[in-house]
């Protein structure tokens, strides 16, 4: 049941960092116009000469660039077990005590000085994933800004921050799981906060602070930029010690941000399956490809989607509302006017003609796989740089077949069939005490784990019964990671400017979801700049198109003027 009862959920899901009013006094540091700076956000001052000079190239020139290591962005830091979860094992982590809440600061040579310079905000937690402290810039390394976003973010003079952040899969030093929604959110919002306190002090403005994130990143990277300032926060930040927090709970501190550049988002978790069975049910796709073993259920989560999607009451371009009888036609569109945006970006680019093969190469260098998909879905006129047709049955099993269709359902899938494994994003949800907890009504019902703590099996309560109780939280966490619940509302202030990018061959999420984010964007008079794309030919992947992202960074900057004078978003 989505309520505003913050205090009550943050002790519900077992938050041990507490702030409490004697912590609180009258001090100064560097600080946000008007923000009157109490002990705790004095601790978070940012020290101007605490830094590591390194060396890079960029382009073949040497770039001189000081680093600020490992600045923990929060004055209660969550404790992390030593042993965290990795690939295939196990991983020792050295900063227990803030590497998931700390930043990576780096400000190259033409940023020392400059307190304008927009600063490049990088998230890393793909999949949802807990990220711990990252390095993106490393001394000798040598970075090309055609193909790095890293050296194009460092040869435009920008401020590069790689921030860390809780998730899901992070084991806390009491052996729970502190990294429940909406912990990445949180400290997304802490790290922002934490810029702005020290805005005075450091190069780079806050107010030009641009999220960069891939999957689970630009899922994070869209829930910060949509929810800026939004109050339903302060509770979970106040128990970190958030910069900004004052002794009664409330925010004296902003933590909107200027840009968004998210790629492939894996976003609207609550809706995600529903959208994700649409898409791959409508056409016959699961059925074409192999991949239905469970044909019924995926029948049944896909009818829920006609009214989701109606409920949201979005608009394509052309005025027409954007429902399930108008969505195929919309993603066809889409993957057209990418193509045609691909064919005449550049006079060498062509597409398989019907009847050739698409060559695909997926995998790292050295280490990748080839392999031929005959183009039966798309004709086009390479002369004209214009398509002919989408045949967009066979395009929907074009992409199911280059990249297996995830099992159903696709993203609340623990704790259903018998499975306890944490492949989904199952275990983003639940108390810290609870390893995961189904977060959709399908799952719910459908949970077959008994003592799992979710479902009806363990409960004796349905979906909608269990939401209707005032001290269910799990709703509540859908809802502050979902940006399409606070694009478009008077209580966020949504980022101003976003580019996102979701390639026409990423099956990791339906192409609904980042289409509805669009619309929804499009519509919000907060927004003055939607660059929103079909990335041709990519798959769930980003940062591929890093002189056209950059062009893009560098227009919305130049167009919004000095920070120093405008003092708030542009």
């Amino acid at each position: 049941m989505r309520l505003l009862r913050g205090m009550a959920i943050v002790g519900s899901l077992a938050l041990t960092a507490v702030v409490t009013p004697a912590s609180f006094a009258v001090a100064s540091a560097p600080h946000e116009r008007g923000h009157v700076v109490d002990a705790q956000d004095a601790a978070l001052a940012f020290d101007q000469s605490a830094y590591t000079p390194i060396t890079v190239t960029v382009d073949g020139q040497p770039v001189n660039v000081r680093w600020y290591k490992e600045l923990c962005y929060v004055a209660n830091p969550v404790a992390a077990a030593a042993q965290q979860p990795g690939m295939g094992g196990t991983t020792t982590i050295e900063n227990t005590r803030c590497g998931y809440e700390s930043m990576n600061v780096f400000v190259p040579e033409s940023a020392f000085g400059d307190q304008r310079a927009p600063i490049y905000f990088a998230v890393n937690n793909a999949g949802w994933m807990a990220s711990y402290l990252k390095a993106s810039v490393t001394s000798g390394a040598t970075y090309n800004s055609s193909t790095s976003n890293v050296g194009a973010a460092l040869k435009a003079g920008y401020v590069f921050v790689d921030v860390a952040n809780r998730s899901r899969g992070l084991v806390g030093a009491d052996g729970s799981s502190p990294g429940k929604a909406p912990a990445a959110a949180v400290d997304a919002k802490a790290a922002v906060r934490y810029l702005r306190l020290n805005d005075a002090a450091m190069p780079g403005s806050a107010e030009r602070i641009v999220v960069n994130g891939t999957s689970g990143g630009g899922a994070l990277s869209s829930i910060l930029g949509a929810s800026g300032n939004d109050s339903e926060y302060d509770p979970y930040l106040a128990a970190i010690g958030a910069a900004g927090i004052d002794a009664a709970g409330r925010s004296t501190l902003r933590d909107d941000v200027f840009a968004v550049n998210a790629y492939c988002p894996i976003t609207d978790l609550g809706n995600a399956d529903v959208a994700y069975e649409w898409l791959y049910n409508v056409l016959g796709t699961r059925d074409a490809t192999g991949s239905n073993g469970q044909p019924a259920d995926a029948a049944a989560i896909a009818a829920k989607f006609p009214a989701y999607e109606k409920s949201l009451g979005l608009r394509n371009p052309d005025g027409s509302p954007l429902t399930a009888a108008t969505m195929l036609d919309t993603i066809k569109k889409e993957v057209v006017r990418s193509a045609e945006i691909y064919l005449n970006a550049d006079a060498a680019n062509t597409i398989p003609a019907l009847g050739e093969n698409f060559v695909i190469t997926s995998g790292g260098p050295g280490g990748g796989t080839t392999k031929s998909y005959v183009n039966d879905w798309l004709d086009v006129d390479n002369a004209a740089n214009k398509v002919r047709s989408v045949n967009m049955t066979n395009y929907l099993k074009f992409v199911a077949t280059q990249a297996t269709l995830k099992t159903t359902p696709a993203f609340d899938a623990v704790g259903v069939y018998g499975n306890t494994t944490s492949g989904t994003e199952t275990n983003l949800f639940g108390p810290y005490t609870q390893k995961y907890m189904n977060y959709t009504e399908f799952s719910w019902d459908h949970n077959s784990v008994p003592g799992d703590g979710s479902g009806l099996d363990d409960t004796g309560l349905t979906w909608k019964q269990y939401t209707a109780r005032k001290s269910t939280t799990v709703d509540d966490q859908i809802h502050l990671v979902n940006p399409m619940d606070f694009v478009g509302t008077k209580a966020a202030d949504t980022a101003p400017n976003w580019y996102v990018r979701t390639g026409t061959r990423d099956r990791d999420t339906s192409f609904i979801i980042s289409i509805n984010l669009d619309r929804a964007l499009e519509a919000d008079p907060q927004v003055g700049d939607v660059n929103y794309q079909f990335a041709w030919n990519q798959p769930h992947a980003g940062n591929y198109d890093v002189p056209e992202a950059m062009a893009w960074i560098a227009k919305v900057v130049k167009k919004a003027g000095n920070p120093l004078a405008s003092g708030h978003r542009g």
